[in-house]
């Protein structure tokens, strides 16, 4: 049975690859940046009026907790690498790279995600994960591989022929400033995840928009901008809102793995949408990251471990790691989620865990 932080991030990967083959149906008729904007416009607006409508209906049971404290400078740092440094170093980098070389160098996320998260920020990791990550990472290269079959050339995959210019180097840093975004996200996976999504969607909405209007573009029409936002409501909102929650549960090494596969999910969308044919790299690639998903699901972490004195808030049920007291009623249901402030007491035992805001001790 797939857990629950899996299930969260594979659903976030589905959302975000159904939203790029109906993205391709728009981009004729946007540039790639007022395309983003809007997308993003969409997510931040949808969740923004899902938050007030949720308020209005059901005060008071909401079940999650605002943002507090250091968390809103963890998010700011966020928005600024993932919505404002990477999309401007990507628009740089892809003025001077090749559609092909662009493509393989944007697998690079999932990697340095996980090599931020494993060496970084301590999160745990053994030789199965770090296996299946490389599997995942394998099959998204051979879907971003040039479509004709034939490998780059030597000139464009050189030491001399990669770094000649500024393009490569900046879809690089493109990549790192997004892994940087995962790995600070999770610092405020804690908060209310439709929260989290909402204001990333505005801020990076924003600064896309900003950068097509100030590179001429105009924007579009009541219809298209309707459509975009529908797309980016669903395949950058609700999908960003499930990789916060899979971030609670995961970690971000597991969950940017997970997430890897949404390529493939685009891939096998435009199947059906625009009657692409079934390829060979396709085929690889359903093969690597089958593989990486089964070994990231078939993971089995357990060891005698050591929980601390720890005070926080966050969503909960009464499981083996919060059996405290209540200072007023409890709700209508023991197992019922619920959020307030609340100690861990210490303690040590055993049991398959992931890093989680419980388990991130080292290894």
């Amino acid at each position: 049975m797939i857990g629950l932080g899996p299930s969260l991030a594979i659903a976030a990967a589905v959302l975000f690859g159904l939203s790029t083959p109906l993205a391709k149906l728009l981009v004729a008729d946007l540039s790639p940046w007022m395309l983003a904007g809007t997308l993003y416009l969409g997510s931040g607006l949808g969740l923004g009026a899902f938050r007030l409508g949720r308020g209005l209906t059901r005060p008071g049971k909401r079940g999650e907790r605002n943002l507090r404290g250091a968390e809103w400078g963890w998010l700011l740092a966020a928005v600024a690498a993932g919505g404002i440094a990477g999309p401007v170093l990507l628009m740089i980098g892809l003025t001077s790279t090749a559609a092909s070389t662009a493509s393989l160098l944007l697998t690079l996320e999932g990697v340095l995600t996980a090599l931020l998260a494993w060496f970084v920020f301590q999160e745990g990791f053994d030789r199965r994960l770090v296996a299946g990550m490389a599997a995942i990472v394998a099959g998204a290269v051979a879907l971003s591989w040039p479509g004709d079959g034939a490998a780059p050339s030597l000139a464009t995959l050189s030491l001399g022929g990669l770094f000649a210019g500024w393009g490569p180097p900046a879809i690089i840093g493109a990549c790192l400033m997004w892994a940087l975004d995962n790995n600070l996200t999770r610092k405020v996976a804690l908060a209310d995840p439709v929260d989290v999504a909402m204001i990333k969607g505005l801020a990076a909405g924003s600064v896309n928009v900003a950068l097509a209007l100030a590179l001429g573009d105009s924007l579009p029409g009541p219809a298209l901008m309707a459509a975009t936002m529908a797309v980016g409501l669903l395949g950058y909102g609700v999908s960003l809102a499930l990789f916060v929650l899979a971030l609670r549960w995961i970690g971000a090494a597991r969950t940017g793995a997970y997430f890897s596969t949404a390529p493939f999910v685009g891939a096998l969308a435009a199947l059906a949408l625009f009657r692409e044919p079934v390829t060979i790299p396709l085929l690889i690639a359903a093969a690597l990251m089958g593989l990486g998903v089964w070994l990231h699901l078939t993971e089995s972490h357990a060891h005698e471990h050591d929980h601390s004195d720890l005070d926080h808030d966050h969503p909960h049920v009464h499981d083996a790691h919060h059996q405290h007291e209540h200072d007023g009623p409890l709700p209508a249901a023991a197992e019922a989620a619920h959020s307030h402030p609340h100690r861990h007491r210490p303690l040590r035992h055993s049991h398959p865990h992931f890093p989680d805001a419980h388990h991130s001790h080292t290894h």
